[in-house]
């Protein structure tokens, strides 16, 4: 049935109504927001409204919630102009880095870093991926030997921070540094409880923000003195560079990009090694599959470990929440967009849809290696956004997951002592919950 072009009305009848601030605090770490999207989708399909609190008079426009992919794809790909970023909920933590920047100055941010994650760029992080890996797979063999309990998620954030600790600066992760950095955890943890208010919410993690800024200035002070680490120069040394002909580019802005970085490097694919570990506990069969797919450094193999990947990346998209703001009228999918209306892109639900992914709440990776098992239609899975705002790390993300799960698979299948359940919506949807396992040596 053809919808004619009109304004967005209201739900009838109304779901639950939030107050605005649940939409930037994420208020019970998200679950309530999720279930009201949920609701939303639900009832009125791939494009629907609601209203977040009572608003303040006729005049206040509902939120508009897209889940589906073509208009994901106008929204996010063809039509980012009319569709903007006005902010970040992780301002407070990343400042005017690319994550959070807007207009000309993201712009300028962006291309300077955007070579990096591609092609040749990615070429010089191998070795130090494979590296991390390596003393990675290194502690869990010890683990198997001794039997010790450990946490899986802490495991995951130490290999990703020394991954990208070692691409921005050239040097492996000392403890003390990581000992420090363990404040980027908490503020991105604490970031869903926070005051509304700016200024109360630094207050609330002055101490931690202290501690990254003061690893932050050690670690410029060193990329400025030509401090090159063993694997040679990193990100930050071309940060520091750009400062010479770019006034821009002062130690506060490089500070941010850094911690940007930091967060971005890190949290997500530990978040997404972690329920990997957790599916495969709950799907066996999906580590015996991969396994089986080819031999050791098989292209095959490959194939599989990366599926895994993807089809976990499905279920707990890194971006599983994108606000965009429209800052002039338009058509969404026969409806009628004015100007200052807010819209929220959620992948987490288009990736649940089960007219695109059948049984979408089961993990199954063979949908990325059997013909026809994923949507060919654009916007059906963005895991990383999609559009001129997509996530600048997502070919390091991936290969860093793999190299890692090509290291530990073949040799381990953790035995959970307990699992989360339920997940926490922040910044990203990870398990709200530790991950204790105990390790055997595998054949």
């Amino acid at each position: 049935m053809a919808i004619e072009a009109g304004p967005v009305d209201r739900l009838t009848p109304p779901v639950p109504e939030l107050a605005p601030s649940a939409v930037q605090r994420w208020s019970a770490g998200g679950g309530q927001l999720v279930e009201l999207l949920a609701e939303v989708c639900g009832r009125l399909g791939g494009v629907g409204a609601f209203r977040l609190g009572a608003g303040d008079g006729a005049g206040d426009r509902p939120t508009v919630l897209v889940t589906d992919p073509g208009a994901i794809q106008h929204v996010l790909a063809l039509h980012p102009q009319r569709y903007v970023k006005r902010s970040h909920r992780a301002r407070l933590l990343v400042g005017e880095g690319v994550l959070s920047a807007t207009g000309e100055a993201w712009k300028r941010q962006r291309r300077l870093l955007q070579s990096q994650f591609t092609g040749t760029g990615m070429r010089r992080y191998e070795q130090r991926i494979a590296e991390a890996a390596r003393i990675t797979a290194g502690r869990w063999a010890a683990y198997a030997r001794t039997g010790e309990v450990f946490d899986v998620g802490e495991e995951m954030r130490r290999f990703a921070l020394d991954t990208i600790w070692r691409s921005l600066t050239g040097r492996a992760l000392d403890a003390d540094t990581e000992h420090e950095l363990g404040s980027v955890a908490a503020v991105v943890a604490a970031l869903p409880t926070l005051p509304a208010d700016s200024a109360d919410a630094g207050e609330a993690v002055a101490a931690d923000l202290a501690r990254i800024d003061a690893v932050a200035r050690h670690a410029i002070a060193a990329a400025r003195r030509g401090a090159a680490g063993p694997d040679g120069p990193g990100l930050l040394h071309l940060l520091v560079e750009a400062s010479a002909e770019r006034p821009e580019y002062t130690d506060r802005l490089i500070r941010d990009e850094l911690v940007t970085l930091l967060v971005a490097g890190h949290e997500t694919t530990a978040t997404t090694l972690t329920w990997l570990y957790l599916l495969l506990d709950r799907s066996p069969e999906a580590r015996a599959w991969a396994l089986a797919a080819g031999g050791e450094g098989s292209a095959e193999r490959r194939e599989a470990i990366q599926a895994l990947v993807n089809e976990t990346l499905r279920l707990y998209p890194s971006a599983w929440i994108l606000p965009r703001h429209a800052v002039e009228d338009d058509v969404l999918a026969g409806y009628a967009i004015e100007a200052g209306t807010d819209v929220i892109v959620c992948p987490y639900l288009a990736h649940r849809d089960p007219a695109l992914w059948p049984d979408p709440e089961r993990f199954d990776p063979t949908r990325f290696t059997a013909p026809g098992g994923r949507p060919a239609v654009p916007g059906a899975y963005v895991p990383f956004g999609i559009g001129p705002r997509a996530c600048l790390g997502l070919q390091f993300a991936l290969r860093e997951s793999t190299v890692l799960l090509e290291h530990l698979l073949p040799a381990h299948a953790p035995a959970f002592r307990s699992v989360p359940d339920r997940a926490a919506y922040s910044i990203t949807v990870r398990p709200d919950g530790p991950t204790p396992v105990t390790l055997a040596v595998r054949p």
